[in-house]
């Protein structure tokens, strides 16, 4: 441990599918049933990163950009048809028995927890499965349970828990084990307001106290702005951006509202690259270009004209950027 600076390499990957073409109608559908017809979909497409210990970043995509197949290969599911993945010194499939070892998984849409018994007794067999020292088990298990406000909920059948409750449960499960790496796909899918909190701040603790690696595909935006700094965009199988999540705030939001409260209005001063989206019961909202204007600049030139009460900055939602982003690359 600590002789890898980047612990996850990835060179090149890319995975293809074969895809039955089928055109609608019954014809096509009888014609498509003597002599099937197939179109290679490339899922993955020469897709290149690299991720340092103790990283939160989100590997984000619209359905179909590929994310899920991407992570299915990171954790030794799928085997890519090209392209190299080196984690921890480890090729996840070829070193698949020790490498499981070495990573947690949780996908929001799957369990592995066993759904009759209590959340507790399948802790006690994934021991087993991962031959957890006793020490270490139950050092863990406490840890994770108190640190989640779990002690009552594992002693119910994993089916009488709301989804909030077994989502916490999938958590301690996929740690039980130490691993140094947490995959999450969808880790709040389906969450009310209250767990999803509770689920992102826990993360954020388990990277920080354990160094744990989290590679996070989600399309919850929240937990984006809540979790991590770095974002991989990906869409149609392709990298579009890799980079700090301020960086593209910087590169795809160039415009703000600014909501000016205000009385005695003389008369609206003339500015250019602006637009007045809205005024009347002394508000007044102007979308101003911030690579050519300064919040300032248009306070200055309000408080020429009127009594400025107050100001309000509304600037673009991440997920607004991202939609910008992939219409840049007309996802």
């Amino acid at each position: 441990e600590g002789v890898f600076v980047d612990i996850i390499t990835v060179n090149g990957l890319s995975k293809e599918y074969k895809s039955v073409k089928r055109d609608s109608g019954f014809k096509n559908a009888l014609k498509s049933f003597i002599k099937r017809e197939y179109r290679i979909v490339k899922a993955v497409d020469d897709i290149s990163f690299k991720i340092k210990k103790g990283e939160i970043v989100g590997y984000i995509g619209p359905n179909g950009a590929g994310k899920s197949t991407t992570i299915k290969m990171l954790c030794g599911i799928l085997a890519p048809d090209k392209g190299e993945i080196n984690i921890l010194g480890m090729n996840p499939v070829d070193d698949r028995i020790k490498y499981v070892k070495e990573i947690g998984v949780v996908f929001g849409q799957k369990s592995q927890l066993w759904w009759d018994i209590p959340a507790e007794d399948s802790f006690d067999l994934l021991k087993d499965i991962y031959k957890i020292p006793d020490e270490e088990y139950e050092k863990n298990k406490k840890e994770l349970v108190e640190m989640l406000h779990l002690e009552e909920i594992i002693k119910s059948p994993v089916r009488q828990l709301s989804l909030g409750e077994r989502m916490k449960c999938e958590l301690v499960a996929s740690l039980l084990h130490s691993p140094k790496i947490l995959f999450l796909d969808e880790p709040t899918i389906g969450l009310d307001a209250v767990s999803k909190v509770i689920v992102r701040d826990f993360i954020k603790k388990i990277n920080k106290e354990r160094k744990v690696t989290v590679i996070l595909t989600t399309h919850d935006m929240a937990d984006i702005e809540s979790l991590t700094d770095r974002l991989i965009v990906i869409g149609h199988g392709h990298k579009l951006y890799d980079g700090s999540v301020r960086e593209l705030k910087e590169k795809y939001s160039n415009e703000k509202i600014v909501e000016i409260i205000y009385e005695n209005m003389k008369k609206i001063p003339k500015i250019d690259n602006t637009e007045i989206i809205s005024n009347g019961n002394g508000i007044i909202r102007i979308k101003i270009d911030t690579k050519k204007l300064t919040v300032s600049d248009i306070t200055y030139k309000y408080s020429e004209v009127c009594e400025i009460k107050d100001i309000n900055v509304i600037v673009s939602s991440i997920d607004e950027i991202i939609y910008k982003l992939y219409t840049e690359f007309q996802i």
